[in-house]
């Protein structure tokens, strides 16, 4: 078990680090190591939960697939003219799952959530999942470690969300509704943007109406700009909770960009918007967490789907390299 942080283990790899001038991301990402990581400017966890999702799912091989992914990947943006390696950024390692145990499960990203908070409290914290029922133990997390905090949450995703844990538990189908149920975030303070299609159905709608949930479709955000929508939300909510948290289900995508989902449909983002909209979130002071849930390596065609979801991890760690 990582000696750091409840929960946590070690990564499962490093990289060869390079101190000087880094100039791919595995060069600059640090390992979590016996020295102090309070200065971190942002810290990023692997979740490798999927047995609690609906569809069937191996998204729990994501977080090791986005570390290989991300040697790929240069430090600097040139869309924003931006080097990220000015930022300090540890990679904690993953929690530890139980292989069978799904509450288990759950209640270790939770300490380990809790943990990461209480360690970096002035860190952005970076989730890389793992199914979407981690968003809501990793809410959780940061409430129990912080109970004072008032929290908003900017979604990204086709679906609500909403469905009722009666009949599913806790799984990725229900996690909005499960900190809604939970009383760790109020309905109007969540905002779902990129619904679209035949994927959710009247009585979800239902119930985010009652509970004063902002919801936009995808159709409606293209009127004004997808990442316009995004910032609109986030100014809403910074003018009414402590912090946000960004959950970027990366099913929002149109599968013909994201085969690498297990509920992937037509008529969704395309990754330019969904990058855009990343980096708004980053670039907002007030987001504090993020994580990127629903990405199975195994259903992948040529890796497509792992680069565009280490591209929204590096879009939003391009926005905190700019605020």
């Amino acid at each position: 078990m990582n000696g750091h942080y409840e929960g946590l283990e070690p990564p499962p790899f490093i990289w060869n680090q390079v101190r000087d001038r880094p100039e791919k991301v595995h060069e600059w990402i640090r390992p979590v190591s016996g020295k102090k990581t309070e200065d971190a400017d942002a810290v990023l966890y692997g979740v490798p939960l999927s047995r609690s999702s609906i569809s069937a799912s191996a998204a729990s091989l994501f977080p090791e697939a986005c570390r290989r992914a991300w040697r790929g990947f240069t430090t600097y943006n040139i869309d924003e003219d931006v080097d990220v390696n000015r930022l300090t950024v540890y990679d904690l390692g993953d929690v530890k799952q139980h292989v069978t145990d799904i509450s288990r499960c759950h209640k270790n990203i939770t300490s380990a959530a809790k943990s990461v908070a209480e360690t970096h409290p002035s860190s952005v914290a970076v989730a890389i999942g793992g199914d979407h029922s981690i968003t809501a133990m990793i809410v959780k997390g940061i409430k129990a470690a912080s109970p004072e905090l008032s929290i908003g949450i900017v979604q990204l995703d086709t679906h609500f969300d909403l469905r009722d844990m009666k009949e599913l538990g806790p799984a990725n189908g229900t996690p909005i509704r499960n900190i809604i149920e939970s009383g760790l975030v109020k309905g109007e303070h969540i905002h779902t943007i990129g619904l679209h299609g035949f994927y959710n159905t009247p009585d979800l709608k239902k119930y985010a109406d009652t509970n004063g949930i902002h919801y936009t479709t995808l159709k409606q955000a293209r009127k004004n700009g997808v990442a316009e929508t995004v910032a609109k939300a986030l100014k809403d909510l910074s003018e009414r909770v402590d912090r946000v948290y960004f959950t970027c289900d990366m099913d929002v995508l149109d599968m013909a960009y994201a085969p690498g989902v297990p509920a992937s449909t037509p008529g969704g983002m395309r990754t330019d918007e969904l990058f855009d909209s990343a980096l708004v979130c980053g670039q907002n002071p007030n987001v504090m967490a993020m994580d990127i849930v629903c990405l199975d390596p195994d259903k992948d065609v040529s890796g497509m789907t792992v680069k565009a979801g280490t591209h929204v991890m590096m879009s939003f760690l391009t926005g905190v390299a700019m605020r």
